[in-house]
Order: C-alpha cells, then structure tokens, then sequence
C-alpha cells in the first residue's frame, strides 16, 4: 500500500505549497515554535523554495490544527506555542510527497534579468555593476549554502535535506557563470556601438 493510499483525511487535497512546507517542517524531529521554524526555513527551504514570512507561517499552522494536521501546546501562559505533527498530517504529507502528480514547472522571477531587459533604457554603468552586485550577492549566498549543506552532513537525519542543498550549491555555481556570461554580453554590446531602443 502507498503513502498516498494510507491517507484518508477529510482535509484539503489542495492545501497551498506554503502549507505543505510548514508540514514538511513539522515532519523532522521535535515540537518548535512558529519564530524556530521560520529560522529553520531561512537555514533550508529559502536556498531552493523560498522562506514564508512568519505571519504566513501562523496562518499556516492555525489551518493546519483546524485539519487536524498539526497539533501544538504550551508549558506555561507566557510560554509560545509548540508545534508538532499528527499521524494524520504525516499520512497527509507523505501522500503528497510520495504523489505522482506533476508539481510544475520552476517559478522564475529574475529581476536582474527584468533589468537588463530594460537595457535600452539604462547606461552601460549602471548594467555592469547591476551585474556585479548580484555576483557578490550570489557568492555570500553560496557560502550560506556551504554553510548550510556542512551542517546538514553532520545530521543522518538530514540526508535527503541534503541532497537539496547540494543542488542549491549547483544552482548558485550555474548562477554565477550565468551572470559573468551577462557581463561579457554587456562588453560586447558596449564595444558595438549604441544599441536602438524601443
């Protein structure tokens, strides 16, 4: 019998993808806090998904207590609240990550490249170093991810939470060529002359 099979909840088949990444949060060992898990989503998810906002993290985890997906408690009055995952929100979750449907295609909103885009109305200068701030941005980032992925190599746990992080290191290495390659087009662009605009 599938995952996909054991789960016979009566919640939302189509919870949104925020939802299920604050499920897949809850799914690794351990109660936390929605501020833990918004800390735990900018050390993971935000280096290939993208990391909610905390408020979109308690709106998540009240509908998913509502489904009966998350259950959570405190110690005292002033203490905040503990998440954690039900049975029935790890059948729901492991339904979903084991499910044969098609999760899309990649969301690519590059504003860079929205920028340079634009080019025709912007000079030369201001492109090149547009470029060459995202290059320094990229390489801090691919050292958050090193950072990252050596944590997670310490964790057995963590195994598949790695082997995302290694294609975020991959992606962040094909961003950097892809962005020097931006500039060397903006060389050639610079020593054939003006360019028309729209």
């Amino acid at each position: 019998m599938t995952n996909r099979q054991k789960w016979e909840g009566t919640g939302p088949r189509d919870l949104p993808a925020t939802a299920w990444a604050v499920l897949g949060l809850l799914s690794f060992r351990g109660a936390r806090t929605g501020y833990e898990l918004r800390k735990w989503a900018d050390a993971s998810l935000r280096f290939f998904y993208w990391s909610p906002a905390i408020s979109q993290i308690y709106t998540e985890l009240r509908r998913l207590e509502r489904w009966g997906l998350a259950t959570s408690r405190t110690s005292a009055p002033q203490e905040p609240r503990r998440y954690t995952l039900t049975d029935a929100g790890r059948a729901a979750l492991a339904a979903w990550a084991d499910g044969v449907d098609d999760p899309g295609p990649p969301v690519l909103k590059h504003p860079l490249v929205l920028r340079l885009w634009l080019g025709h109305l912007a000079t030369p200068e201001t492109l090149r170093a547009l470029v060459e701030r995202h290059l320094a941005r990229t390489r801090d980032e691919l050292a958050e991810v090193r950072g990252a992925l050596r944590r997670a190599e310490r964790v057995p746990q963590w195994a598949f939470p790695r082997v995302a992080l290694a294609w975020s290191e991959r992606r962040h290495l094909a961003e950097l060529a892809l962005a020097e390659e931006m500039l060397a087009d903006l060389a050639r662009l610079a020593a054939a002359g003006p360019a028309t605009g729209a």
